[in-house]
């Protein structure tokens, strides 16, 4: 079943992100549901990529998991019979690709770890020798391995593209003791996510997470290691100087820069090939990482 929006949920809501719609689910809770909607550049696309809610959803869930020991998360429960205020009535729409979450006080920075020279990074390297003020060695290539995972967070734009910023900003804007956890947890998260990955074949280049307190405690929330917000690369295709295969946008995105296009909308129409492989991507990504096949 593909899902474009979420107006049948008579519930109020809390947001309508790029991907997901978000809904108050009472005073504490809310539920998050990732259409089959495809953003890139920051332009959301008429055309719907099937599967791909449902792929970001138990990926993330399966995460959410594996990392609970380095921190916890908002995830409540997957199971639609579970969902309160009569959201069960919905089962055929929102199984597979919903998640009922706990209410969490988000906190304004995108927390980016970033374990290869890739994206913004490798612009600003190419330009500064360095990445949110951290400098790095000289003469690295593109998906060079960096010496050390390094956080480079960035500002939650409302807006357009987010902006690369420093550690020593974050700590202006949040304080110091929160901004040392957000470091701490994220390259924590990515070490145990990238080893992981590695023992699948894939290469974990970077990622970028959000954090919320819930109980006075910091959390993960939103998504987590998806291929919407992580770089995944084939690890027997690997090779530093060039673009990588890849099993996240990248290859949608590379469509795009052969088209003349000014990354404004509307967006273009995409070819039934183009969805199909996009679709091909995220699905190998989900049974390469959780290790079974994915049935609708």
């Amino acid at each position: 079943m593909l899902i474009r929006d979420t107006n049948f949920i008579d519930l109020p809501v809390f947001i309508k992100g790029k991907v997901r719609d978000v809904y108050e689910v009472g005073k504490d809770m809310l539920l998050m549901v990732a259409t089959d909607r495809i953003s890139a550049f920051d332009v959301v696309f008429d055309d719907l990529i099937p599967d791909k809610g449902c792929v970001l959803t138990g990926i993330s869930e399966f995460w959410f998991d594996y990392c609970k020991d380095i921190i916890g998360n908002h995830l409540v429960t997957t199971d639609v019979s579970e969902y309160p205020m009569g959201l069960s009535k919905f089962k055929e729409e929102l199984k597979g690709r919903s998640m009922l979450v706990k209410r969490v006080k988000m906190v304004e920075a995108e927390c980016i770890v970033r374990g290869y020279l890739e994206g913004s990074g490798l612009k600003d390297y190419k330009a500064t020798g360095e990445i949110s003020g951290i400098k790095l060695p000289a003469g690295l290539r593109q998906a060079d391995r960096l010496p050390e995972p390094i956080f480079t967070p960035s500002t939650k734009a409302k807006e357009g593209h987010d902006i690369n910023v420093s550690y020593e900003y974050v700590k202006e804007q949040i304080g110091e003791e929160l901004a040392s956890e957000l470091k701490e947890k994220s390259i924590a998260l990515y070490k145990k996510a990238s080893e992981y990955a590695l023992s699948k074949g894939i290469i974990l280049a970077d990622t970028k997470f959000e954090f919320g307190m819930l109980d006075g405690r910091l959390v993960v929330a939103d998504e987590m290691f998806t291929p919407d917000s992580s770089r995944f690369w084939e690890l027997s295709d690997y090779e530093p100087g060039r673009a990588q295969k890849s099993f996240d946008k990248q290859y949608l995105r590379e469509y795009l820069e052969t088209l003349d296009w000014d990354k404004r909308p509307p967006a273009p129409k995409l070819p039934a090939e183009v969805i199909e492989k996009t679709r091909a991507k995220y699905i190998e990504a989900y049974e390469r990482i959780i290790g079974k096949k994915y049935t609708v």
